[in-house]
């Protein structure tokens, strides 16, 4: 059943803080680049997930760096850029951590490319995490992502940033991401997810279709146990 809600209309907790069973949407904030780019994409998606689903949601956007003591405590990590990735050895033993403790870190290239500074260095510190076959390979169109709540039988749905291409395919038709024991740890995207989520949820009304909905499969992915 759909829980016909809007994000204004979610109660602040009276503590200020998230509550256990509530989904947070958190950021990663990096030192090496533009990590705060696109920052209506929280909001947006959140909204979604009210209207959509009956997950509980905390309304407000938490930012964490990757060698925070409470990284562990959050299911979802969204992370964007245009410019270099670089992490810390400690940063990088608690994104590992979060990846094998179940966490679902999402990377979107807001360069929307496959040979820029972001997709390079984050592919770098990926496969510096996570060493061997399997590393960032292509997820296939039967993924459960793709149906974890919505159809996208095709795969990722295209957006509007990716048609140039960059020397690339015009339209990325895949996503790629690392998996431990089974499930999808880290999913990453050089479609510019961020740059198609960014704008005020209130105006979704004005869309055709409404864009966010993949960012919902997304959430009930990282959400399910």
């Amino acid at each position: 059943m759909l829980k016909r809600m809007t994000l204004d209309q979610v109660p602040r907790p009276a503590t200020g803080k998230p509550r256990a069973h509530e989904f947070v949407f958190s950021r990663l904030r990096y030192d090496s680049g533009d990590w705060d780019y696109n920052p209506k994409v929280a909001a947006n998606v959140l909204n979604s997930v009210v209207e959509y689903t009956n997950i509980p949601v905390y309304p407000e956007e938490i930012v964490i760096t990757a060698d925070s003591e409470e990284l562990l405590a959050f299911p979802f990590l969204f992370m964007t850029g245009h410019k270099l990735v670089r992490f810390s050895d400690r940063e990088r033993d608690r994104l590992k951590r979060f990846v094998e403790r179940g966490g679902l870190l999402f990377s979107d290239d807001c360069n929307h490319d496959v040979a820029g500074l972001y997709a390079t260095s984050f592919e770098h510190e990926m496969r510096r995490l996570f060493p061997g076959p399997g590393t960032l390979d292509k997820l296939p169109r039967m993924h459960p992502l793709y149906r974890s709540f919505f159809q996208f039988p095709d795969g990722p749905p295209q957006t509007a940033h990716e048609l140039n291409g960059w020397g690339d395919d015009l339209v990325h038709d895949y996503l790629r991401g690392v998996e431990h024991r089974g499930r999808l740890g880290v999913l990453y995207s050089n479609k510019d997810y961020g740059c198609e989520w960014d704008y005020d949820w209130r105006n979704k009304r004005f869309q055709r279709d409404d864009n966010t909905r993949f960012g919902v499969n997304v959430v009930v992915y990282a959400m399910a146990a």
